[in-house]
């Protein structure tokens, strides 16, 4: 081999070994990420691709799909009814940034360390079930979901129900009685994350938004955020919060990168080495540990940790290939679509470019922000319509304080629903009877989407989808003269079970 072609490879590799580097040695996202195909990163856009018809054919109530690899952005995907640009709840990958908050109070000298006794941050408050356990129990405690303080997760959370009736949730939580030896049993606590949140209200004299917007939202260039507070202003610790899916991705960088920025060490040096330790161990899934706000998964290959919230929300990090996946959705499992990135990773080097399989795949792409193809309207054309239409059925006592239910049936292809709740709200909006979801505005101003048929001549669906909240339900409606039978369930396990109840036609 002659000297001239020696040199050329030995360029040649190092270009390529440059292209699988973690990217932050090059630029950091602050302002904006910057996009790669997946062939210069070592994977194969036409695996990415079949995950699209996977999803299409199997009806996957997906909202995004973003894959970072080496920094870059190598699939950033939306699905119709929810829009890029859009705020997404991220339910309980909140509880990963409330650990982060708690590491950037310790590392601002706000609290001093994470064996803290829980009870001596709050001197002047009274608290009830005080007992040498409780007075045991520790900041880390409470991130790893081992307070020992009674709290049930079953039933759609019981506990975290009953904290959200009460006039003080942080109050609500001190007062647990003990169950258990602080460190001793993983139970899962939203309400023990809560209690992290009233914490660094506490120690630092302003809210977790507060601190998050001045020393975590604000160096990664975050300007857009939704953080729900109780009634005392303390924001949720366990869930809720709401940013963009590249902005869940810029924490995720954040953490893949052990808490720097840019020259600025946001977090402590060690934090995300020991946040993402096993500390506690649930039994759930494939987690075999829980870390401060993190689910682990050391047994993987490669190992990887996950911020992970209900409904198919996750921040996925795995550290050895420089890898971030954030999924968002409505109810599905991101496990189905973490096969398809799998077999799509190729090489920690450079793919030759494939012009095709990227066109299909930026096709496939475009294609999930369409909506469905509209079907037959016929399905709002059942003989029932016109005895059901306009007519409100008052509704007996139910979880969902749901008071009455109204249909109205005045063209084939788009009905109106009107639902009014106990405390007087009431929503009247569209509804899709040809296959194609109707959007209004819903809370926080993010879109709800309504979709329904006729099942049988007496049996009415519909599907309430909050989209970028999450929540998203299934009605269906049984009518039996002027009698209503009503069935609710929640496809992310908000309800717990599917709720049952009956209602009236309203007397004239």
């Amino acid at each position: 081999m002659s000297l001239a072609l020696s040199a050329m490879l030995l360029l040649l590799n190092l270009a390529l070994d440059g292209q699988s580097q973690p990217a932050e040695r090059a630029y950091w996202p602050t302002h904006g990420w910057r996009t790669s195909s997946p062939e210069a990163q070592g994977m194969d856009s036409q695996v990415l691709a079949r995950a699209f018809d996977y999803v299409r054919v199997n009806h996957i109530p997906i909202h995004s799909l973003l894959i970072v690899k080496n920094g870059y952005v190598v699939l950033d995907a939306y699905f119709f009814p929810y829009r890029k640009g859009q705020l997404h709840d991220g339910a309980s990958m909140t509880k990963s940034v409330t650990s982060s908050l708690i590491g950037i109070a310790i590392q601002d000298r706000k609290l001093d360390g994470l064996h803290r006794p829980v009870l001596t941050l709050f001197p002047n408050r009274s608290i009830a079930n005080r007992d040498e356990r409780k007075e045991q129990m520790t900041v880390e405690d409470l991130l790893t979901m081992s307070s020992g303080l009674s709290c049930d997760p079953d039933h759609a959370e019981m506990t975290l129900q009953q904290m959200r009736q009460s006039a003080d949730w942080v109050q609500f939580m001190l007062d647990q009685r003990m169950t258990s030896d602080p460190g001793d049993k993983f139970v899962y606590c939203s309400g023990g994350m809560h209690l992290l949140s009233g914490i660094i209200s506490q120690v630092t004299g302003g809210s977790a938004l507060e601190l998050a917007r001045r020393e975590l939202f604000g160096p990664l260039g975050i300007r857009n955020e939704i953080w729900p507070a109780d009634p005392n202003g303390v924001n949720y610790g366990w869930g809720d919060l709401h940013l963009q899916p590249q902005d869940w991705a810029k924490i995720g960088y954040l953490w893949l990168n052990q808490g720097r920025w840019e020259d600025r060490q946001i977090l402590p040096p060690d934090w995300i080495s020991e946040a993402t330790e096993v500390h506690s161990h649930p039994a759930r899934g494939d987690a075999v540990g829980y870390g401060y706000g993190f689910w682990l998964y050391p047994h993987r290959s490669p190992p990887e940790y996950e911020a992970l919230g209900r409904g198919g929300q996750r921040i996925t990090l795995t550290p050895a290939e420089n890898r971030i996946v954030v999924c968002t959705g409505g109810g599905f499992e991101p496990a189905d679509i973490g096969k398809f990135i799998g077999e799509s990773i190729k090489s920690s080097h450079a793919l030759p470019e494939n012009p095709a399989a990227q066109t299909l795949l930026a096709g496939k792409v475009r294609e999930a922000t369409s909506p469905p193809e509209a079907e037959s309207g016929s399905a709002g054309l059942a003989a029932r319509c016109k005895t059901v239409s306009g007519k409100v059925y008052e509704m007996d006592a139910n979880p969902l304080k749901l008071k009455s239910v109204s249909l109205v049936f005045a063209r084939p292809d788009e009905g109106t629903l009107r639902l009014e709740f106990a405390g007087g709200r009431v929503e009247t909006r569209p509804m899709g009877l040809d296959g194609i979801p109707r959007l209004s505005r819903g809370g926080l101003g993010l879109p709800v989407a309504l979709l329904g048929r006729w099942t049988t001549d007496d049996t009415f669906e519909f599907d309430y989808d909050e989209a970028a909240n999450i929540d998203s339900y299934r009605y269906r409606l049984t009518f039996d003269g002027n009698k209503v039978e009503v069935d609710v369930s929640e496809k992310t396990g908000l309800l717990g079970a599917v709720a049952n109840f009956r209602g009236n036609l309203r007397a004239r």
